[in-house]
C-alpha cells in the first residue's frame, strides 16, 4: 500500500550520518554536501515507485551535481525481511543504473529515524547552510512515466541552488513505506 511523506519542517537542519557506500567507502553529511546544498534521497531497490523513477533520478542528480548540488541515495529497508534490499543487491543496482552519486545503507536505520523518511522514494533538499528547503516529490508521474510532467525536484533544487528560495508548493512524494525492523 502506498505511503504519502508528509511535509517538511521547512528550515530545519539536516541529520549528520556515517554510512558504507555500494563503492566500499564510508560517506558523511560533509562528503556529500555540495557547495549550493545537497539532496538526501530515501530509496530502496524493489519498490515500484522506485523502479519508476530510478532513470528520471539519475538525469536529475547529474544535472543538479553540475549545479554545485550534492546528491546522496540512502537505502534504510529491512534486508532480513526484504532481501531485494540487501546490501549485495544494493552494489547490483548501483552498477547497472550506474548511480551518479553514493548509495548509503543505513542498516540500523537510525538515519531515517533522524530524517523523518517513512517511504521509498522520500526527498530532502537543502540549502547551502544544510537547512530544509523542498520536501516533495520528484515529478507527478508516480508509477507510471508521464510525457511532460513537470521536474518539481529539479526545479526545486535548481531555485534553492541559484537563489536559496524554494517553491512554496512542495507536493508531497507517495512511494513504498520504509520496511521497518521489528
Amino acid at each position: 500500500m502506498a505511503t504519502t511523506a508528509p511535509p517538511g519542517e521547512i528550515g530545519s537542519t539536516a541529520a549528520d550520518f556515517a554510512l558504507p557506500a555500494t563503492d566500499g567507502q564510508p560517506y558523511t553529511l560533509a562528503g556529500v554536501r555540495g557547495p549550493n546544498g545537497v539532496l538526501v534521497a530515501f530509496i530502496c531497490n524493489h519498490c515500484p515507485y522506485v523502479r519508476a523513477i530510478r532513470s528520471r533520478l539519475v538525469l536529475d542528480a547529474r544535472e543538479l551535481q553540475a549545479l554545485g548540488v550534492g546528491v546522496v541515495a540512502i537505502n534504510s529497508n529491512d534486508a532480513a525481511t526484504y532481501p531485494d534490499d540487501s546490501f549485495v543487491n544494493m552494489r547490483r543496482i548501483a552498477a547497472e543504473w550506474q548511480l551518479p552519486f553514493p548509495y548509503l545503507y543505513d542498516e540500523s536505520q537510525q538515519v531515517a529515524r533522524a530524517y523523518g523518511a517513512v517511504c521509498t522514494p522520500d526527498f530532502f533538499g537543502y540549502d547551502a547552510q544544510l537547512k530544509l528547503r523542498y520536501r516533495g516529490r520528484l515529478d507527478s508521474s508516480g508509477k507510471a512515466e508521464t510525457d511532460g510532467a513537470t521536474r518539481e525536484l529539479f526545479d526545486a533544487m535548481k531555485a534553492i541552488a541559484v537563489g536559496g528560495v524554494a517553491p512554496a508548493i512542495q507536493n508531497p512524494s507517495i512511494g513504498c513505506s520504509i520496511k521497518w525492523k521489528v
